[in-house]
């Protein structure tokens, strides 16, 4: 073996192991919506845990969908439920594309994901809770894959 392909090889294991012993301080869990089709009274639900709450975070709402999908844009109920208090509430529009430019977000033949940016307050440590469900007009709304949330601890 030359020594080309040694040092080759020698990059890469220790590549491997320098990124594998990185922690990433993400949180993120997506529901898939059953048959694309979002009942209104399915609601989208998960708990994650915030230890360090002198850091800041970046929170998002994920949300999938097809081309399927007939609106330019999502009405969502959008609930937080900080450690030993009741769930807060707080309605959220979230565009997903325009008439000029198309869906918004990374896509996939006729899959779309789209990462909206939400302000979320993590004043207690401990285990929060979450909801998500759709408040739109139509009941079931189609073309809807599967939302969800991911909150990242913010880079310095």
């Amino acid at each position: 073996m030359g020594s080309s392909k040694r040092y080759i090889i020698l990059l890469i294991i220790c590549s491997g192991l320098l990124f594998s012993c990185v922690k990433t301080n993400v949180f993120e869990k997506s529901t898939t919506i059953p048959g694309y089709n979002w009942n209104e009274n399915f609601a989208v639900k998960g708990s994650f845990e915030i230890k360090d709450t002198t850091s800041a975070y970046n929170s998002y709402i994920v949300l999938r969908h097809t081309d399927a999908y007939r609106y330019s844009n999502i009405w969502l109920n959008f609930g937080l439920q900080a450690p030993g208090d009741s769930m807060h509430y707080s309605k959220i529009n979230m565009e997903l594309g325009t008439d000029a430019g198309g869906w918004m977000g990374s896509g996939m033949d006729d899959i779309w994901e789209l990462r909206q940016l939400i302000v979320l307050p993590f004043k207690k440590p401990g285990v929060y809770n979450y909801s998500i469900s759709q408040i739109m007009r139509d009941n079931p709304l189609t073309g809807v894959m599967s939302a969800g949330l991911r909150v990242e601890k913010r880079q310095q």
